[in-house]
Formats: C-alpha cells, sequence, structure tokens
C-alpha cells in the first residue's frame, strides 16, 4: 500500500485496526486496557489506577454502551490513566486486562478540562469507527451523569488512529509503553 493511500485510510475512521501498513514504522500500537466498567452496567467503578486496588461504586444515568477502563502505564493531564472505550461486542469483565489497539480517539470537555478516550479493538479483532458508534458515544457521554448537578461533559470531535497514537504516546508514564515497562 501506498504511503499517501494509508495516510488517507488513517484519517478516515474506518480502518481495520490490525493493518500494519496503516501505522507505518513504530507507529503500531499495542495497548493493555483495564477493564473498569462492563458494557450494559449502571454501575461505575472506581479503582486506584496505578495499583488496580478496588476503590467503590457508584450508580450512573446510562448504561456503558461497551467495556470502558483505562490503559496501563498512562498518565492523562487530570492525573488518571488515559481512559479507554474497548468497541467490541465480546463480554468483558470488571478488573479483566485485555490487549487492545487504537482505532480512533473521542475528545471530550468535562467541567471545562480535556479529558480524552483512547477508541480500540481488541487485538485480533476488526473494528470501525463509524456514525452509530460515534452518536452512541456521543449520547452516553453527554447524559451519564445527568444524576450530577452542575456536571458537564461532551465529546468534541472524532480523530483517527494516528492521533489515538500521539495521545497515548505523549501520556506514557516514563520508562515505560502502553503494553508495560521499557527493557
Amino acid at each position: 500500500m501506498k504511503p499517501s493511500t494509508a495516510s488517507t485510510l488513517t484519517r478516515s475512521l474506518g480502518v481495520k485496526h490490525n493493518d500494519e501498513a496503516l501505522t507505518g514504522p513504530g507507529r503500531s500500537r499495542n495497548m493493555k486496557v483495564f477493564i473498569q466498567n462492563e458494557a450494559g452496567s449502571f454501575t461505575k467503578n472506581y479503582h486506584d489506577e496505578k495499583t488496580l486496588k478496588f476503590a467503590g461504586t457508584a450508580r450512573i444515568s446510562r448504561a456503558y454502551p461497551m467495556p470502558y477502563g483505562f490503559i496501563l502505564h498512562t498518565t492523562a493531564d487530570d492525573g488518571l490513566n488515559v481512559d479507554c472505550f474497548v468497541l467490541t461486542k465480546t463480554s468483558l469483565q470488571t478488573g479483566q486486562i485485555v490487549e487492545c489497539d487504537p482505532i480512533g480517539l473521542m475528545e471530550q470537555i468535562e467541567d471545562g478540562n480535556e479529558d480524552h478516550n483512547v477508541l480500540a479493538v481488541i487485538r485480533g479483532e476488526e473494528g470501525r469507527l463509524d456514525g452509530e458508534t460515534k452518536q452512541m458515544l456521543t449520547e452516553f457521554v453527554s447524559h451519564v451523569f445527568d444524576h450530577v448537578a452542575g456536571k458537564t461533559i461532551r465529546a468534541d470531535s472524532f480523530r483517527g488512529r494516528e492521533s489515538a497514537i500521539d495521545y497515548v504516546t505523549e501520556h506514557e508514564d516514563s520508562g515505560s509503553g502502553p503494553i508495560g515497562p521499557r527493557v
């Protein structure tokens, strides 16, 4: 595949995650994602995101549309790990750690602060970030905390795989990559 074609496809958000030609040398990103909240659940689980120790639960206003968690060995601007939705029909349980590949980035603003979400698929699965998925995620984040007075969250825009890889790389913990410590 020609590099110009690969770049166009990468930005389209409809790329297959496992097509290494789309990312170029050194741009493939295998991540370990800790599943904090299960698809279909109205329960938000809280964990210490560095030790993975369970810290409690809360009820939310919308059920998670897909498994949600965070990327290990990262730290976002809010001091927590980088958030991640896993686009899959596979049933994933709270506490499970799955290897994923990024396919997009949902730019999100929470209470006036950047709190983006990486969108990923389980390694070996194919996935697409289509209009229906974008709408489902936008609806979810816009209403998940309706029960919390004054809480505002909005999805700004959706970006492609390269933006997700750049975001994860930018937020890697020192001395580690998304799949664990560098050796």
